[in-house]
C-alpha cells in the first residue's frame, strides 16, 4: 500500500496595521507564511518585491542592506501585499505595485 500526503497551506488572517508594525519580524513571517529570499538585483533604487500567490507569499531583497531598512522595507511590503493601509515609507523610499499584465511579459 503506498501512502502519499500533500500539504495544503490556509490563508493567512489579514494583519492589521498595527500588528505589521510591532510584531518582531521573524515571528510575524512565520505568522504570515512568508518566504524570504535574496534577490539577485543590487541596483542602488532597488528595495524589494513581493509576491502572493494563494497562502503562499515570497519576499526578495537585495542582499547587503542595513538591517532596519530590510526591517521597514519587509513590513511596508507586507502591507502592500495583504492590502493592509500602511504610513508612508520614510524619505526616498516608495512603493510601487504592478499589476499582473506588466509581470507577463
Amino acid at each position: 500500500m503506498k501512502v502519499t500526503a500533500s500539504a495544503v497551506l490556509e490563508q493567512p488572517p489579514t494583519p492589521t496595521t498595527d500588528h505589521l508594525l510591532d510584531t518582531p519580524l521573524p515571528d510575524l513571517l512565520a505568522e504570515l507564511q512568508v518566504e524570504l529570499v535574496e534577490s539577485r538585483l543590487t541596483m542602488r533604487g532597488f528595495t524589494g518585491y513581493v509576491a502572493r500567490e494563494g497562502a503562499l507569499t515570497v519576499l526578495a531583497l537585495p542582499p547587503d542592506r542595513p538591517e532596519q531598512e530590510r526591517d521597514m522595507i519587509v513590513r511596508q511590503l507586507l502591507g502592500t501585499a495583504f492590502q493592509v493601509p500602511m504610513p508612508d515609507p520614510p524619505g526616498e523610499y516608495r512603493i510601487t505595485e504592478l499589476g499582473p499584465e506588466l509581470l507577463a511579459a
